[in-house]
């Protein structure tokens, strides 16, 4: 959505690396909290481009975050920190400093589980959740899938090229659009960024994804998921995903009985969240929530 009215902005994080955010203003009278927009382990800012005007419209600012090493944010020298706890201290970190005290945070994949940590290490800052396709159990088939679809970053001569590579990489997950040409272009222009010199690379620091297969056995997360107990929480759910799974959806609803979920048919690991069903529910949703 090109026409979108929003401003960018970096942070300079604590130890280095800038953040580029931008910032949505409420469309109309500002009625209810900001929202912040975290995307998934190879996106950025850009994963929010039409959902975040969609939201401004209802009233409510938004602000979506690139972690270091995507898009626009700097790349980080020390690999290391390209981890979760990191990010999500960076999104605490630039809240504070534009005096946001409260929020509601919509975390796709890896933005989910930025916000568990979040909830968890500062539980009033997130006012209520929309959780897209990530929960306490991930799914080793999904992250098998995802660590074979990024393996191959070569850049591409053109934006054909990277709608094909885009194509080929996610329509597992999107298999409805077979033959939408125009959705898998934007759906590049999404995630690949042009150089200088006129070639087109995937627009995050392939360091990241290296820094993600040497991490070794995934950590028991549903320690995260108490603080939910009373923070409102949406969980949106890809049809086909292959990372969420149903069983994990119930047991998340029995710990936490009032759990709003939505699933969006046909489509797997992870929504956009501007899909119809999955748009009126975080419509409804941000209506009964501050």
């Amino acid at each position: 959505m090109t026409d979108a009215h929003f401003t960018d902005h970096f942070f300079e994080t604590a130890d280095g690396p800038r953040i580029h955010w931008r910032d949505y203003p409420a469309m109309g009278k500002e009625a209810g909290l900001p929202v912040i927009c975290l995307h998934g382990l190879t996106r950025n800012v850009r994963d929010f481009e039409d959902f975040a005007p969609m939201v401004a419209a209802t009233g409510r600012r938004v602000i979506s975050i690139s972690s270091r090493g995507r898009g626009q944010s700097d790349h980080d020298p020390v690999v290391t920190r390209y981890q979760p706890p990191t990010y999500a201290g960076d999104v605490m970190a630039l809240l504070a400093s534009i005096g946001l005290s409260r929020a509601v945070f919509v975390g796709t994949s890896m933005g989910g589980l930025m916000t568990f940590i979040i909830a968890s290490l500062q539980p009033s800052l997130v006012a209520a959740a929309v959780i897209n396709d990530i929960g306490p159990e991930i799914a080793t088939e999904g992250l098998d899938r995802i660590k074979s679809n990024v393996s191959s970053r070569d850049p591409v001569t053109s934006w054909a090229d990277a709608a094909a590579r885009t194509r080929q990489s996610n329509l597992a997950a999107f298999p409805k659009r077979d033959g939408d040409a125009a959705f898998w272009d934007d759906f590049a222009r999404k995630t690949w960024v042009e150089r200088e010199d006129g070639s087109i690379a995937l627009a995050y620091d392939g360091a990241l994804v290296d820094q993600m297969e040497d991490g070794g056995v995934l950590p028991d997360l549903w320690s995260f998921w108490a603080p939910f107990a009373d923070i409102p929480t949406l969980v949106v759910r890809g049809g086909i995903s292959d990372l969420l799974t149903p069983a994990t959806v119930a047991e998340m609803k029995r710990r936490k009985p009032d759990l709003a979920t939505v699933e969006v048919p046909d489509v797997g690991h992870a929504p956009f969240i501007t899909e119809p069903e999955a748009w009126q529910a975080v419509e409804a949703f941000l209506g009964r929530v501050d």
